[in-house]
């Protein structure tokens, strides 16, 4: 079985779109899936799953929550490998920043480079982005919450159609973990 981890998008934002962590693990776990855990109130949660179809897992969970809760949330799913391959691919200095000064944006499919020449990175210094497998990394060394980059970045013009969403290193570093295969455990001797 497979760890994966579901990223929603735009939930539990100021009351809006209201989706309590407990009604989320309820929802995952009546869909066939174990080992459910969330993580904050922002839209993660991991669970274990057989099938290897991410696609497929994403459009069970929206429809179920737009049943369950009654309007459409954006879902991505990715496997515990991937996210963790993109942690370990990140192109800044991650173990020097601070979580909240390193982002990363989760595209739900392959993001042309060319759609993103008209942002001039230079009118944006000392912030910085690079595209990685279907996602962003984003260096907003003052926070997101101040980021003109991270403004220019987030026009639908640059992928129209795509599903995006984003999440601190802190988070991508613990979903990271929450996904890892369990490790067997340590029989060696402590007496």
């Amino acid at each position: 079985m497979a760890m994966y981890a579901a990223l929603l998008r735009g939930i539990n934002v100021s009351g809006h779109r209201r989706v309590p962590m407990a009604a989320l693990r309820t929802l995952l776990t009546e869909l066939g899936h174990g080992d459910v855990r969330t993580y904050l109130q922002s839209g993660n949660a991991v669970f274990s799953s057989p099938s290897d179809d991410e696609e497929r897992l994403a459009a069970e969970l929206e429809r179920a929550i737009d049943k369950r809760f009654g309007f459409s949330v954006p879902c991505l799913v990715r496997d515990g490998a991937y996210l963790a391959a993109v942690a370990a691919a990140c192109p800044f200095p991650a173990a020097e920043l601070e979580g909240r000064q390193l982002h990363v944006t989760y595209f739900g499919q392959p993001v042309d480079a060319e759609r993103f020449d008209r942002i001039e990175a230079a009118d944006h210094l000392p912030e910085e982005f690079r595209l990685g497998d279907r996602a962003l990394y984003l260096y907003t060394p003052d926070g997101l919450g101040r980021s003109r980059l991270a403004d220019a970045l987030s026009r639908p013009s640059l992928a129209p159609g795509v599903i995006a969403t984003s999440r601190n290193w802190n988070t991508v570093l613990k979903l990271v973990e929450m996904t890892a295969p369990a490790r067997p455990a340590d029989h060696g001797a402590d007496a």
